[in-house]
């Protein structure tokens, strides 16, 4: 039964015929590891734990709703992207989730790092990341943006429209400093995602057009101006993909255009940046591949197809940031209240919601969710996780079989939630953003605390 056109958008809660969702899974008590953060497990009670430490211990010193960042399994994550583009980039887009923390771990573990504003920019270098390992993306860069990075002395700024080359190029000139550059090519690639996450095709706000000469022609100014250093070209296609066809494409492509400006200029640019947007899991259903299995397959489609154009091949540039942090997080919330409706679902409340998880809906996003404060024997129940926020459209997770004996009081975890939560979080309804606490080896710290009414009394002036 597909869904009714409504001029607000699709009709979620449609009653959909008997049999329609999936079966329950045959144990609602197990943790999958594919889903959840690496030290993540049940203890000899039943109860969660992660970093060795009782998910009941976290709510009880840190509060819900809560993220808690497993650093193992961050640092793991960050280390097996190295190991598997050792002689490429690895630039963590920061716009998943930044902290100092975060910054620390990358530079500690040899990553780069790309931003995509003024004040991530200011984060990063206050945590000691260094400014040539720092890229500045954007589609809208400031006048002061701009000037600040320059004079930072970014190792590269992604340019993304003819009016941003002539600011760049001015920023670097005033600066007395050649400016590093890569340009952001639209591919017209149609990645397999959703709609406001996929970047490629013509219709949309990144880059610039390969179809229509606008990137011959952007870096045909670039060339011209000697404040720029071209050093690539840049390609993003999109967010959560799982299918590499679509970057086997935006390769071709990207190495036609390499080939052009050989071929126009007399010039071989020596980086390519295919990205990143590699899925994760978030529910079982899902089947990531590992950062191995993705470095071997770009390596080997920018190699096959420079060899077919004739050009030598170009130092390769990734930007895993959801695929580094996503997994390493969960979401800890407590729930409220439940509200059943007989031959429907059962509403399940919680005390964060949209607020804190706006990809649901935002992007119609699945999740996992779990009864993590003990185990159940209890039948499974057919559930839609709710926050508390005043909309219809504050949903966690939309359907989802919890135990029918789920009670007030009860906590409830949401993994995958280390990348575009706490990035993402409002104080919409001036709900209190949450904190995130790295855990490690049995103990845990704030590295981004709860906010308080103070906080945002302190920004209403009146």
């Amino acid at each position: 039964m597909s869904r009714s056109a409504h001029p607000a958008g699709p009709r979620h809660a449609d009653v959909l015929p008997e049999g329609h969702y999936t079966p329950p899974p045959p144990d609602l008590n197990e943790l999958d590891p594919r889903v959840w953060a690496r030290t993540v497990r049940r203890d000899g009670d039943g109860v969660a734990t992660v970093g060795g430490i009782r998910v009941t211990d976290l709510a009880e010193e840190f509060g819900t709703p809560a993220y808690f960042l497993d650093e193992d399994d961050f640092r793991a994550r960050c280390r097996a992207w190295a190991d598997a583009f050792a002689g490429a980039d690895v630039f963590y887009a920061g716009k998943a989730f930044l902290s100092r923390a975060i910054v620390r771990w990358l530079k500690e573990e040899g990553l780069n790092l790309d931003v995509c504003s003024g004040a991530e920019l200011g984060l990063a270098l206050d945590a000691g990341m260094p400014a040539e390992r720092i890229a500045f993306h954007g589609n809208n860069k400031t006048v002061e943006e701009i000037e600040r990075a320059v004079e930072a002395g970014v190792g590269r700024i992604v340019l993304d429209s003819y009016q941003e080359i002539v600011r760049v190029a001015a920023a670097a000139e005033r600066a007395g400093r050649r400016q590093r550059v890569q340009i952001r090519v639209t591919v017209g690639v149609e990645a397999h995602t959703h709609e406001f996450i996929a970047t490629a095709h013509e219709d949309q706000k990144f880059g610039l057009a390969l179809q229509d000469g606008q990137a011959a022609e952007a870096v045909r100014r670039v060339l011209n101006l000697d404040s720029l250093e071209l050093v690539g070209i840049h390609s993003h296609i999109g967010s959560q993909i799982f299918d590499m066809a679509g970057f086997e494409v935006s390769a071709r492509r990207v190495v036609g255009l390499l080939r052009d400006i050989r071929d126009e200029h007399g010039v071989e640019l020596p980086e390519i940046d295919l990205g990143g947007g590699l899925g994760i899991a978030y529910t079982s259903d899902d089947d990531p591949r590992e950062p191995y299995e993705i470095a071997k397959s770009l390596s080997e489609i920018v190699t096959r197809e420079c060899a077919a154009a004739g050009l030598t091949v170009p130092r390769l540039s990734v930007e895993p940031g959801r695929a580094i942090v996503g997994p390493t997080a969960f979401t800890l919330y407590t729930v409220g209240t439940i509200k059943d409706l007989p031959g429907l679902r059962t509403y399940v409340s919680v005390d964060g919601g949209m607020s804190d998880n706006i990809r649901t809906a935002l992007y119609d996003a699945e999740y996992s969710v779990a009864l993590v404060s003990r185990t159940s024997d209890a039948e499974p129940m057919l559930t839609r996780v709710v926050g508390k926020h005043c909309e219809s459209g504050d949903i966690v997770v939309r359907d989802a079989y919890l135990p029918s004996d789920l009670a007030p009081g009860d906590l409830l975890a949401v993994p995958a939630t280390g990348a575009y939560c706490r990035a993402m979080a409002s104080n919409y309804n001036h709900a209190l953003r949450p904190p995130v606490v790295v855990v490690k080896d049995g103990a845990a710290r704030v590295i981004v605390r709860r906010e308080t009414e103070e906080d945002l009394l302190r920004l209403d002036v009146g």
